[in-house]
């Protein structure tokens, strides 16, 4: 049984949300076997029609952005008080062996022709698992238990007492199409994993710089967007070689503009695949004050180059914060991976932290001529693959 949370906010448009998630499930179950994915009330259920391994199922499901958790439930086909009893009866004498700790039964009763009231079968059951199991060192606590035991009933009845956690978030694919500047460093990664997980499908862009960074800190970058896709879905990565660009700008413009001039390009770029993959915006790891390009007044300038909405979850997060979040995905220990992108490469000894516009865009003029075919070259030359 599949809990969720957000979905359920969402009044007459929850259907939509439902029916995503479950394709969501059946695409990600479907190469470990056949598996019924249906919706009820509050609920979705998962069962399995054929072998299959269990921990990669539940893998695979506890990373799938709209679930919160997971419940492992025994079921009665056809519920009556006294299935019930003994079924939940034999489902604690299966999943325990020591029952020294305190319980309390949770009975949750859709099914409102069921012959017994809700809190007479919770005190009912409570007493054939005292009855059965007392002795052995089961106690009954109703405020702190140590073990919920939860029996709902529907058209069937269902008992679980373990409740394994998901993402939450809502599913990828309920709310638009966003593209990532993605780099091989620790806050990019983090950032495409928070917007997906608020329901966007994600794609990517890779400024690849050869023979500045090799081909190596490409694989970096492939690998993190593998990581990422765990949760996020296939994500389509496209590479743009971006060393002529860089070079004309490293060449024509004052050095300690290099990164914002750079990250202005970087956005238009993006901003250019966007509009081809039918994407609503770009998503970024910038954290303000984390770097000099990462003021408030450089980020407003580089925003200036687009007209499309740009997004920075991370803006608000100090290191420590986006390094628990890259640890906890799973994507920390391949972004410490001492493969250097293109932004570090060109880096200036002491760059502006409070550029204006005006200065940004006066310099810029120094390029005209010069970058319009360098920078449809490198649109025209980009390539994808995808990320799965």
């Amino acid at each position: 049984m599949i809990k969720y949370a957000e979905i359920g906010t969402k009044g007459k448009n929850r259907y939509v949300f439902e029916d995503i998630l479950c394709k969501k499930l059946r695409a990600r179950l479907k190469p470990l076997g056949a598996f019924e994915v249906r919706r009820e009330y509050g609920r979705i259920f998962v069962e399995a029609k054929s072998a299959f391994d269990y921990d990669e199922a539940v893998g695979r499901m506890s990373k799938t952005f709209g679930i919160t958790g997971i419940c492992p439930v025994w079921e009665v086909e056809q519920p009556t008080p006294e299935s019930v009893d003994q079924r939940v009866a034999e489902y604690f004498a299966e999943e325990y062996d020591d029952y020294h700790f305190t319980f309390k039964v949770h009975v949750r009763r859709r099914d409102k022709e069921f012959p017994v009231h809700t809190m007479e079968m919770e005190a009912r059951l409570g007493g054939v698992l005292l009855d059965r199991f007392e002795e052995q060192g089961l106690s009954v606590d109703v405020h702190d238990p140590q073990v919920m035991v939860e029996v709902e009933i529907r058209n069937k009845a269902y008992i679980y007492s373990k409740v394994l956690p998901g993402p939450g978030g809502l599913p990828v694919g309920t709310n638009g199409k966003a593209i990532s500047l993605l780099s091989g460093g620790i806050d990019s990664p983090v950032a495409t994993w928070m917007i997906a997980k608020r329901g966007v499908e994600m794609q990517a862009v890779y400024f690849h710089s050869p023979p500045y960074t090799s081909e190596r800190a490409l694989e970096k970058v492939q690998d993190l967007g593998r990581i990422v896709a765990r949760y996020a879905g296939p994500i389509k990565l496209h590479i743009v070689d971006f060393t002529k660009l860089q070079l004309a700008i490293y060449d024509h413009c004052p050095h300690d503009e290099l990164t914002i001039i750079m990250k202005r390009y970087m956005f238009r770029i993006a901003q250019e695949i966007a509009k081809r993959e039918e994407a609503d915006c770009i998503v970024t790891g910038e954290s303000i004050g984390q770097v000099s390009s990462q003021t408030v007044f450089s980020l407003g300038v580089i925003d200036h180059a687009v007209e499309c909405p740009v997004y920075r979850p991370c803006i608000g997060l100090d290191k420590q914060e986006i390094v628990d979040i890259s640890e906890k995905i799973g994507t920390y220990e391949t972004s410490i991976q001492p493969y250097e992108d293109c932004c570090t490469i060109f880096v200036a000894r002491h760059p502006v932290t409070k550029p204006t516009l005006a200065q940004i865009e006066e310099s810029e003029k120094k390029l005209v001529g010069i970058a319009e075919p360098i920078y449809e070259e490198a649109l025209n030359t980009a390539r994808y693959i995808w990320l799965k």
